[in-house]
């Protein structure tokens, strides 16, 4: 009853944990007869769990790519993780997928990480379909669930299926589309009403027709559905219980008839990312591409172009549940495995970067902890796996501190840090342990002063440098600019002082990243027989340090706004807990004998109260939260970080320091 659609789809599940995203999954492939034998998270047989952590624990902690075909049309699945520690994942899925399932239970309704990925989808104007799973659990509450997600979502998400029960047993959902109001009335008129009119919302022959009849059949509804759908206005609702695999197969009829096929030409320039990157114990690296446009065919030579070199693709696989097949091609708007590029890193661009969507930010790791191993003798072997980690999670931020023989991780929190554990254990056979994790701070100027190095001795060197350094907009980062000419000081000099500045913001007068600045480069002068490239790697840090103590820095803190909801006799204590924790808060909503709090809290004082709040309410506390940017610490907050290397600000001794490490290059 659809119109004929491009043969292929790039579809991402999403969900908060535990919503039943990887059973979901399951039954798809199943049910498509992709896999004979059903698997189970719990069993720890599903084929997109295939860490062995994932068995163990039931969670999914990596996104997993798949493949299965339904009605003819080529879905790549790719599950994502729900555990927000895991967001990362989510973050760099989201960007090769052109449309998305957004699970939901039935029973626990829109939760933390369900706002977290909305938004993100959102931004994107990616098309989305909301999947109401467990639907045959007590509790479900379809309705209400429903009117949350209206509410807290979006005003366009409407029901294209009804659920039809019988005696409050969920037998399976009804296609709203395919009956009219009459035929519906007894057991759906709510769903089919809240559908008709909201299309009719969006057609003026819909409306005239409901106003007239109220009765709107299928061959209107479709086209109007359809376009809201791909142009992000309207969001369809199905209901299934995925663990009895009802409502799934209707679920991938909507998916394959009113998310988009994806763009893309094969005649056209190379243009893709590397998203995702794994180690085959024989293969080596294997980088996972989506392809917008152009082909890449066994043995091509393919450029990188955020590194700037070429490199000889191998092998091109298909991932089929937990078996892989040679292709030998990767066509505009696919997804593959590709063998043989030892140096990809996630996020890397193919061929041209036109054609690339710019990515989502979700992920911001807000704490450090330090990387403790067993004995000396392992050191090399932890330094080698934690990089191994790093390059399959660039959000780890592995920093290795040669000189004083330690490893420092940004992390999400502390299920994030046990599946670390856990992985180097299982995978290279590594016992570790993990610091106490510990806020990670940041800095930013208190007000506008320069900073100004001149690097002529000792010889032969010559660069001199004068920045002037503002404080910039809470959450703006680094804004960095040139007013320097290009006689005065060379392009090539100049693109190496922008290069530099980053790395030298990295640690500040406390030894936090400073951020939320603007930089301008506003003199610079270099010598005709003298510069060398490699002054301005010396005097950049230099000339912003000294800026830096010009206009002093002062802290910031990470922030998390957050939802609170608890029975009302909880909430005097609840807010007293808030107040201690330097938490602000809007006033308290009563609704149907329970207390709604909203606010925001900083992320230093508030660690622990995620596992104090089942004690404080005796279980009937829930909350949400979400990253809030960093905001300024009180007075009282001060947090230094241990300096790293020389302090710029010691001239004498960080030219000397660094002059001998460029002289053992």
């Amino acid at each position: 009853m659809f119109k004929e659609q491009e043969a292929r789809r790039n579809i991402g599940i999403f969900a908060h944990v535990d919503a039943g995203k990887t059973t979901t999954t399951e039954q798809m492939l199943y049910q498509s007869g992709r896999i004979r034998t059903l698997g189970s998270v719990d069993t720890g047989t599903a084929q997109t769990d295939s860490l062995d952590v994932e068995r163990e624990r039931g969670i999914s902690v990596r996104a997993s790519v798949t493949r299965l075909s339904w009605q003819g049309v080529s879905i790549n699945l790719v599950d994502t993780p729900g555990h927000v520690d895991f967001l990362s994942e989510v973050e760099r899925s989201l960007r090769v997928m052109d449309g998305a399932v957004l699970i939901i239970s039935a029973v626990e309704g829109v939760q933390s990480q369900t706002e977290v990925i909305w938004q993100a989808l959102r931004d994107m104007r990616m098309p989305t379909i909301i999947y109401m799973n467990k639907m045959d659990r007590v509790g479900a509450d379809p309705l209400a669930v429903m009117e949350q997600i209206r509410c807290l979502l979006t005003p366009g998400a409407v029901p294209i299926q009804a659920p039809n029960g019988v005696e409050d047993t969920f037998v399976g959902p009804v296609d709203l589309l395919d009956v009219s109001r009459t035929e519906c009335e007894a057991w759906a008129d709510p769903y089919r009403k809240l559908l008709v009119e909201y299309a009719a919302e969006q057609d003026d022959t819909l409306m005239l027709q409901y106003m007239d009849t109220e009765d709107v059949r299928t061959a209107g509804l479709l086209p109007v559905l359809l376009d809201s759908v791909q142009r992000s206005h309207c969001v369809p609702i199905c209901f299934g219980a995925s663990n009895r695999g009802m409502g799934v197969a209707q679920l991938m009829d909507m998916m394959v008839h009113l998310l988009p096929a994806p763009a893309g030409v094969n005649e056209a320039e190379l243009s893709g990312i590397v998203f995702k990157l794994e180690k085959d114990a024989t293969m080596g690296r294997i980088a996972h591409v989506r392809l917008y446009n152009g082909v890449i065919r066994n043995r091509d030579t393919v450029p990188n172009h955020t590194l700037g070199i070429e490199e000889k693709v191998t092998q091109i696989r298909k991932v089929e549940g937990q078996k892989t097949i040679d292709t030998g091609i990767l066509q505009a708007g696919d997804i593959a495995s590709v063998y043989g590029w030892s140096r990809a890193r996630i996020g890397d661009i193919i061929g041209s970067p036109k054609g690339v969507p710019g990515e989502q930010r979700l992920a911001v790791p807000l704490l450090t902890v330090q990387v403790h191993w067993r004995n000396e003798a392992e050191y090399p072997a932890v330094v080698a796996a934690m990089q191994e980690l790093a390059d399959e999670d660039p959000l780890l931020d592995l920093q290795w501190l040669q000189d004083e023989r330690e490893l420092h991780l940004k992390v999400m929190g502390r299920i994030q840090m046990e599946i670390i554990t856990h992985l180097l254990s299982s995978r290279f056979g590594l016992v570790v342990t993990l610091g106490e994790p510990s806020v990670i701070y940041k800095e930013t100027p208190v007000h506008a002063g320069e900073g100004f190095m001149a690097y002529t001795m000792p010889k032969p060197c010559w660069a001199i440098l004068r920045f002037r350094i503002e404080p910039g907009a809470r959450g703006s980062g680094l804004r960095y600019s040139s007013i320097v000419r290009n006689e005065h000081l060379l392009e090539r000099y100049q693109n190496e002082v922008a290069r530099r500045v980053p790395i030298a913001l990295e640690q500040g007068l406390r030894g936090w990243e400073v951020t939320d600045l603007i930089i301008t480069l506003v003199e610079g002068e270099h010598h005709v027989w003298h510069t060398h490239p490699l002054d301005f790697v010396i005097a950049t840090p230099m000339g912003i340090m000294d800026g830096l103590a010009n206009t002093g820095t002062k802290l910031l803190e990470p922030m998390l706004r957050f939802r609170l909801s608890s029975p009302e006799e909880y909430g005097g204590k609840l807010m007293n807990e808030l107040v201690l924790m330097r938490g602000q808060f809007d006033t308290p909503v009563l609704r149907n004998g329970r207390m709604d709090i909203e606010g925001i809290l900083p992320v230093a004082t508030s660690l622990d109260f995620p596992s104090r709040l089942g004690s404080l309410t005796k279980g009937r506390g829930t909350l949400s939260v979400f990253f809030a940017g960093y905001q300024d610490c009180p007075p009282e907050v001060e947090v230094e970080r241990q300096r790293r290397g020389v302090n710029p600000l010691d001239q004498s001794k960080y030219i000397l320091a660094v002059r001998n490490a460029l002289t053992q290059l």
